[in-house]
């Protein structure tokens, strides 16, 4: 059995990961956004809204990608228990 202590190191290690990840993928998906034309979707594709708006679909975006890949590891770490 594992002492608290190592239980909660290991839970802010993995606190700290999914953070990197989530912020990793956000940046990603805001460079992704570049290549998109707001200018068609947008009356003022400079303005503050339309930079919120691509801000907003970053996070979203970035978010919904991180956990796409947290849960994949999670549940690739878990398949030694079906072996073990």
């Amino acid at each position: 059995m594992e002492s608290p202590s190592n239980l909660y190191y290991s839970v802010g290690v993995m606190g700290l990961i999914y953070l990197v990840v989530v912020l990793a993928c956000i940046v990603l998906s805001w460079w992704a956004l570049q290549v998109f034309r707001f200018d068609v979707l947008c009356r003022d594709p400079k303005g503050v809204q339309a930079k919120l708006l691509q801000i907003l679909l970053s996070i979203a975006i970035g978010y919904q990608a991180a956990k796409f890949i947290m849960d994949y590891i999670q549940w690739s770490l878990q398949l030694k228990w079906m072996f073990g």
